[in-house]
């Protein structure tokens, strides 16, 4: 079985030092590229054998023949019975797209075409709230519906142009009130994200947002948009049809960003950027679709994380953007990989019969290299990196100290690897310390190395190339859930303490009784209760 091939390989291999085998044909042969992206993972353990291996562990779990499904329209969310196709959204020009004998694209880019039209009605004044032009939007929403855009309105500052855009998520009061207190309700346009216009966290914030713009809007209806398909709910709130955009329900929350839920993005760096965005994401789908697995940028990211976690046993992985605007992609992709393969049944029910999943975590570089890289490079565990770096920045002016940026990254991931020996930290203090104390300071120095990294560097951060690094990470984790058996896109984790929270609601507020709850639970409702809640 390659499973236990696998093993026994990694058994056989785990103490060599990889640093060893990193020679220039090395480089080049762990290295692929998309476009103008290179991934790098000639750091880590993984040699040709351990390589072929893994390739044939695509092979028999049977990638290929899943990502034509997927890509075709096949249900394969076989839980919910569903197609699987945010890859459609970004199909701009890349043919039909059947699902149930029908072809999804002409309501697709009709949904694009009508978003293009109205963010370039918010943006240019052709539409304004009772106090004129537009100034600010709000976007409510959470998980999927809030992430993916915060994320990357954050990552494309740079290109922004319009309206500044907030977003909030938390029904934690202090989250909307801090929001709208930076805005005017008479020039603010607010963004409704739920596919079912039911969710209780996104409706209680919209119901908020809705009374905090009354004290000055005669029709607040009318300065609110829905992403939506609950049409008869939308118009219940007031939102005119014109300002719906709903999508299909092959469209899971954490892989809406190239639908309606990028609307705040659309509205902040307007149409043609936003095309330019779902063209990066269009790229990396024909590259995933097309290359060999050698070559394939998603395949070997999800090899890579699979020798780490399933194979070497390594809980955690830490991805670490060396780029300011990139600081809420390590939020984004927790839900994208903890939440897609989060999971411990597989596909046919039965108990998965291996991990599923690393911990998924992280921040900017190089604020991290003062915080946890303490733990990463002298801590008793190991936790494989993934660093993101451009060569470029947006300053022009202070290119010298984007030099700076992309030096730290690189030194990170040599330094990782190489480490240093109890010889080397000994000379390092040699002239400072001797004897005993010479060798007790220079076991504090000493760095074990042999930690892995990949890194995946690109010219610059652009529309175009945040649309590639988002499709690369959503096809990591279709790779991911297809070798271990499991359906990446349900989310039944997520029901059951939305449900208690619904039930508990009353018991907090005092209209029901604690009848049938735990005594920790009862005893933590009085104590709040007793504080004023």
């Amino acid at each position: 079985m390659v499973w236990d091939n696998l093993r026994a390989h990694h058994a056989a291999t785990a103490d060599r030092r990889f640093e060893t085998l990193l020679d220039p044909a090395r480089a080049d042969d762990f290295s692929a590229t998309a476009g103008d992206m290179v991934l790098d993972y000639a750091k880590t353990n993984i040699d040709a054998a351990a390589r072929d291996l893994l390739f044939a562990l695509l092979d028999q779990t049977g990638v290929a023949a899943k990502r034509e499904a997927m890509f075709t329209g096949a249900a394969i969310n076989e839980t919910e019975g569903r197609a699987v196709l945010h890859t459609a959204l970004r199909n701009l020009d890349g043919g039909p797209v059947m699902v149930d004998g029908a072809d999804v694209m002409p309501d697709v880019l009709a949904t694009l075409a009508r978003m293009a039209d109205f963010a370039r009605a918010v943006r240019d004044g052709g539409y304004q709230g009772q106090g004129g032009a537009i100034t600010d939007v709000v976007n409510i929403g959470i998980g999927g519906s809030d992430l993916g855009p915060a994320m990357a309105v954050r990552a494309l500052a740079p290109y922004h142009d319009g309206p500044r855009c907030h977003f909030v998520s938390n029904v934690d009061p202090a989250d909307i009130a801090a929001v709208l207190r930076r805005c005017d309700p008479a020039t603010t346009l607010v963004i409704v994200a739920s596919k079912t216009f039911t969710t209780i966290e996104t409706m209680t914030n919209a119901r908020t947002a809705q009374a905090w713009m009354s004290g000055s809007v005669s029709d607040t209806g009318a300065q609110f948009a829905a992403l939506s398909t609950a049409a008869d709910k939308t118009a219940a709130f007031g939102i005119a049809p014109s300002r719906v955009f709903g999508f299909a329900d092959w469209v899971g929350g954490r892989y809406s960003l190239w639908g309606p839920i990028g609307l705040s993005l659309m509205i902040a760096i307007g149409p043609e950027a936003f095309r330019a965005f779902l063209r990066g994401a269009q790229a990396m789908d024909q590259h995933f679709r097309a290359a060999d697995w050698h070559e394939n940028l998603p395949a070997l990211l999800a090899v890579v994380g699979i020798w780490h976690n399933q194979i070497c046993g390594y809980p955690t992985r830490a991805v670490l953007p060396y780029d300011n605007n990139l600081n809420r992609l390590p939020a984004y992709l927790q839900q994208l990989e903890m939440e897609s393969n989060g999971k411990g049944v597989a596909m046919d029910g039965t108990d998965l019969p291996v991990v599923s999943g690393p911990v998924v975590w992280g921040e900017p570089g190089t604020n991290g290299q003062h915080a946890f890289y303490q733990l990463i490079h002298q801590g008793t565990g190991v936790v494989p990196c993934e660093f993101l770096v451009a060569a470029r920045g947006h300053e022009d002016d202070l290119h010298h100290q984007h030099q700076l940026l992309v030096a730290n990254c690189l030194a990170q991931s040599e330094a990782l690897m190489r480490g240093r020996n109890l010889d080397e930290a000994r000379a390092s203090i040699a002239d400072k310390f001797t004897g005993d104390e010479l060798d007790r300071q220079a076991r504090h120095r000493v760095f074990t190395g042999n930690r892995p990294s990949v890194t995946i560097a690109y010219p610059q951060l652009t529309p175009f190339v945040l649309g590639q690094v988002i499709a690369l990470y959503e096809h990591r984790v279709f790779v991911e859930g297809v070798v271990l058996g499991l359906n990446s896109y349900d989310q039944w984790g997520v029901e059951l303490g939305k449900e208690l929270a619904t039930a508990l609601q009353p018991v907090v507020e005092g209209r029901a009784g604690l009848d049938g709850k735990d005594a920790s639970t009862a005893a933590l409702v009085g104590f709040l209760q007793r504080n004023g809640v």
